[in-house]
C-alpha cells in the first residue's frame, strides 16, 4: 500500500468554484486526498460510489443546504463524519445530522485542527491503523 492510498479522502462541496478550489488546495496541503462537487447531486453520486472518510460541505448550496445533504448522506453511510461550513456565526438548525460546524471566519489552523481531530477520532473508533498525525499540520 502506498502512502497516497492511506491518505484520508475528504469530499468537499461548495457551489462557489473559487472557494472549492482553494479549500481543495488547503486540505491537500494538510495531507488529505480531496474529491470535489459543486452541487448536491454530484456530491451524492461521489459519496455513493467512492470511499469517503469525511464530508466538508458549505451550508448554502444552489440546490439545497448542507444540512439537507448531510441528512441524505447519513442515511447511506451513517458513520462518515460530516462537517458543515458556513458564513453564519451560529450553527444552523438541523445540525443533529452533521458532526461539526465550522464558521468561515474561524482561523485556518483552528479549522484544520478540528477536521484532524474529528477524522482521527473516527479512525481510532473503527480500528484504522492510519497515522494520527495526518492532517494536523499547520
Amino acid at each position: 500500500m502506498t502512502t497516497e492510498s492511506r491518505k484520508p479522502t475528504l469530499l468537499c462541496i461548495d457551489d462557489n468554484q473559487t472557494v472549492l478550489r482553494l479549500r481543495k488546495m488547503v486540505l491537500e496541503s494538510a495531507g488529505y486526498s480531496v474529491l470535489v462537487a459543486s452541487d448536491s447531486a454530484a456530491a451524492m453520486a461521489l459519496f455513493s460510489s467512492s470511499v469517503v472518510n469525511m464530508v466538508v460541505s458549505d451550508h448554502f448550496l444552489k440546490d439545497g443546504t448542507g444540512i439537507e445533504l448531510a441528512t441524505a448522506m447519513k442515511k447511506l453511510k451513517p458513520d462518515v463524519p460530516i462537517v458543515i461550513i458556513s458564513g453564519l456565526v451560529d450553527a444552523p438548525a438541523g445540525m443533529e445530522h452533521a458532526d461539526l460546524f465550522i464558521c468561515k471566519g474561524d482561523p485556518l489552523p483552528q479549522v484544520l485542527q478540528k477536521i484532524s481531530e474529528l477524522i482521527n477520532s473516527r479512525s481510532v473508533a473503527f480500528g484504522d491503523k492510519r497515522s494520527k498525525s495526518v492532517g494536523a499540520q499547520h
